[in-house]
């Protein structure tokens, strides 16, 4: 999606704040002619997301990037952190007016399609690619969110960080459970014959309260289901499927009773924490980032994580996509008015080369993009199932409405837990925040044209 650059410094601006949360070493380098760069007495600016979980993982990892970069291309690498979506959505827009600013910025993976429709990123080339190392290099998954579609790519994949399943193998076990399930109907029975409330142990942990994660369950059980929430230039959300992913995903908790009551008011790290205590099978929807708590929880010996269910009962209907998780990550743009392309193509290959996503995956947690790396982790602990989900990942819709329509996905859970702290969601309320959630989704959209 193009569109001239004021009426989409305007269209975005109202959207940052949601759509950026969603969110080593190397070879020698090469500008898009194939040859080393030459970068003396320059400086090449990065402006990447402050890391507050790993504030000094994060300065070692800055420290020895701008060595390499200097020993590979005679440049300086100088580095700027942004703590807020609203901070890099700002630097873009006034960087894209003055012509002046970072070179390369960290894109957060579901707000790209937003970073792009500024006008600040130029598409990328056959031979900016090849400075790079090639799309080859890469796992093939990881470049569906770098642009609208695979001839028209504005960012270079570097992070992964794809949602998986984690599980109580003990629980499943004395439950005569083998094997975790791959659909959402088998999920619920699974849950159902590890319930056991008089004990304090449900079937699933699920955060209804959290800010991110609703809008994960309704994507995917509606791209399983052949139902696309943007088609073209057409919200779809106002519908049987939609409706029906809501009434399963709020089900667990009012039909089924497979959920603690309390986790009405639970954001997704509550919900972790009475996982890893061992007071239930499942928790849905988390990443690897979870590994911190688990490898230190009541149960570091016996959780594993496994794909999200792709499908409702073993089969995806209309066409329907069997997604296993959002393509969630970080990509990187170069900007468009750059004076150092060369040398920000040599630093994407740099940062994506085999080595320093191995370095990058150890000190940080997220998995890399690049396919020769990602593989000498498939056999680690814990790593099977969230390779595979990477491999099996899908990209939202490549619009700068997406963070509206998140956004409305999100509000209609968070307007119902009232309804399911007294026990159910009605049809009619229901059906209203549907159809508020279509309006604004179109509006949106209408907007982005």
């Amino acid at each position: 999606m193009r569109f001239g650059k004021k009426a989409a410094l305007a269209s975005v601006a109202t959207v940052a704040a949601l759509a950026l949360s969603a969110c080593g070493g190397g070879a020698s380098s090469g500008n898009s002619s194939g040859g080393a760069v030459n970068g003396a007495g320059k400086t090449l600016d990065v402006f990447i997301a402050k890391s507050t979980t790993f504030p000094q993982q994060q300065q070692q990892w800055m420290t020895d990037t701008a060595a390499t970069f200097k020993k590979n291309t005679g440049a300086d690498l100088k580095f700027e952190t942004f703590s807020s979506g609203n901070d890099e959505l700002t630097k873009i827009q006034t960087s894209a007016v003055s012509g002046q600013g970072p070179d390369v910025y960290d894109l957060g993976t579901t707000f790209t399609p937003t970073a792009v429709a500024t006008g600040a990123f130029a598409q990328l080339s056959d031979s900016d690619w090849n400075a790079v190392g090639g799309k080859a290099k890469f796992n093939q998954a990881a470049l569906g969110i770098s642009g609208p579609d695979k001839d028209h790519l504005y960012a270079v994949p570097f992070s992964s960080r794809p949602f998986v399943m984690a599980y109580n193998k003990s629980l499943l076990k004395a439950a005569g459970i083998d094997k975790p399930a791959t659909t959402w109907d088998e999920l619920e029975q699974q849950a159902k014959k590890v319930n056991d409330p008089s004990k304090g142990v449900y079937g699933m942990s699920v955060g209804y309260k959290d800010g991110y994660s609703p809008w994960k369950y309704i994507w995917a059980f509606s791209e399983q289901q052949g139902n696309k929430l943007v088609d073209g230039k057409n919200a779809n959300i106002n519908n049987d499927t939609v409706k029906s992913a809501y009434q399963t995903y709020f089900g667990w908790l009012t039909k089924d009773k497979v959920v603690d009551p309390a986790s009405v008011g639970w954001t997704d790290s509550q919900a972790l924490a009475n996982f890893a205590s061992g007071k239930s099978a499942f928790f849905p929807m988390t990443s690897i980032s979870s590994e911190v708590t688990l490898g230190k929880s009541a149960i570091k010996d016996q959780f594993e994580y496994a794909l999200m269910p792709t499908s409702v009962n073993g089969s995806n209907p209309n066409g329907g996509t069997p997604v296993a998780s959002i393509l969630s990550g970080d990509n990187m743009g170069v900007a468009s008015y750059t004076k150092n392309k060369d040398l920000a193509l040599a630093f994407l290959k740099q940062v994506t080369d085999k080595d320093a996503q191995v370095n990058y995956q150890k000190l940080f947690g997220d998995l890399p993009t690049n396919a020769e790396a990602l593989a000498t982790f498939s056999s680690a602990p814990h790593m099977a199932g969230i390779t595979d989900a990477a491999a099996k990942s899908y990209a939202t819709p490549f619009t700068g409405a997406w963070a509206d329509i998140q956004l409305a996905l999100v509000n209609v859970a968070v307007q119902s837990i009232p309804d399911l702290a007294s026990g159910e969601v009605s049809d009619s309320n229901l059906s209203q925040r549907l159809q508020t959630a279509q309006n604004t989704a179109q509006q949106s959209l209408s907007r982005a044209k």
